[in-house]
C-alpha cells in the first residue's frame, strides 16, 4: 500500500536555485534546508501553521532533469517484488531506498512511510488572489505502451481509475487524503513514458501572468489548460480544476 507520494523535481544543477525560488513561490511553501552528499536535495515545506505534510521536493541533477514520483511503502523488498512482478524494471537497490522504471520507461522510487502523516496543504492564494494548487503528476505514454503502462499504475497503485472526459485522458486517485494523484495521458506519438507537473488553477490565465512574471514561458494554450515551462525549461501545466484538497 502506498502511504504518501511524492512529486520529486529534478532540475539542472546550474538552474537549480532558480527553479527552487520559482516553486517555492508558486506553491507557498518555504526551502528546506539542502541535504545529500552533494547538498543536491531538498523539500518544499508548507507554512507550520497549516498543520499541512510536504509533498513536493526537488534534485539537482546533470542533464535536463525531469520528474519522477517517490512512493511511500512500508516494506520496500516487498514492494520492488510486486513492482518487477507487474513489468517494471530495477534500476538502484539501496539499503533504504529503491530505484525503478515502469514498464514504459518512468523512473520512480520506493522509499520508507512514516515521514509524511498529515493532510496535504492547501491551495495557495497569488497576490491577485487566485488559488492554485499543485496536486498532480501527468504520466506522458506513447499510444503503444498506453496500456501495458495503464495497467501497471493501476496494479501498483490499487487506486480507483477514472476515465476523463477527453478520451486520451484517465486519472488514478487515491482514496485516501494524499498531496499528489495520477493523470494519464496518451499521446499522439510513441516514445519513452515521461512526467510533468500538472498545477489545479481556479483562473489559468490569470495564473500564467503570475508564474510569467516569476521567470516561466507559455508554451502553449489549450481550451482548459495552458502548457508552460518553468526556469529551466521544464514543461508543466497550468488545469483548470478545482483546486482545492479532495
Amino acid at each position: 500500500m502506498i502511504r504518501w507520494m511524492w512529486a520529486f523535481l529534478d532540475r539542472p544543477t546550474q538552474r537549480f536555485d532558480d527553479c527552487a525560488k520559482f516553486w517555492s513561490t508558486v506553491t507557498g511553501t518555504e526551502l528546506s534546508a539542502r541535504r545529500g552528499e552533494n547538498d543536491e536535495f531538498l523539500t518544499l515545506l508548507p507554512d507550520p501553521a497549516l498543520f499541512a505534510a510536504a509533498g513536493v521536493k526537488m534534485q539537482a541533477v546533470t542533464g535536463l532533469g525531469g520528474v519522477h514520483l517517490d512512493l511511500d511503502v512500508d516494506d520496500i523488498p516487498t514492494a520492488v517484488r510486486t513492482a518487477l512482478d507487474l513489468g517494471a524494471e530495477l534500476v538502484a537497490n539501496h539499503p533504504d531506498y529503491a530505484v525503478l522504471r515502469s514498464p514504459g520507461g518512468q523512473t520512480f522510487c520506493f522509499t520508507p512511510s512514516g515521514r509524511a502523516t498529515s493532510t496535504p496543504a492547501p491551495a495557495v492564494a497569488a497576490p491577485d488572489g487566485t488559488l492554485t494548487r499543485l496536486d498532480q503528476v501527468c504520466l506522458d505514454i506513447g499510444p503503444t505502451d498506453y496500456a501495458t503502462e495503464t495497467d501497471f499504475w493501476k496494479s501498483l497503485t490499487g487506486w480507483p481509475f477514472h476515465q476523463a472526459r477527453l478520451p486520451e485522458f484517465a486519472r488514478l486517485k487515491s482514496t485516501e487524503p494524499l498531496p499528489i494523484h495520477l493523470l494519464l495521458q496518451r499521446l499522439g506519438e510513441d516514445r519513452p513514458t515521461s512526467a510533468h507537473i500538472d498545477i489545479a488553477a481556479a483562473d489559468i490565465d490569470a495564473s500564467a501572468l503570475w508564474h510569467e512574471s516569476l521567470g516561466a514561458t507559455i508554451v502553449d494554450r489549450h481550451e482548459h489548460w495552458i502548457v508552460m515551462s518553468d526556469p529551466a525549461d521544464a514543461p508543466y501545466c497550468l488545469t483548470s480544476r478545482t483546486p482545492t484538497p479532495n
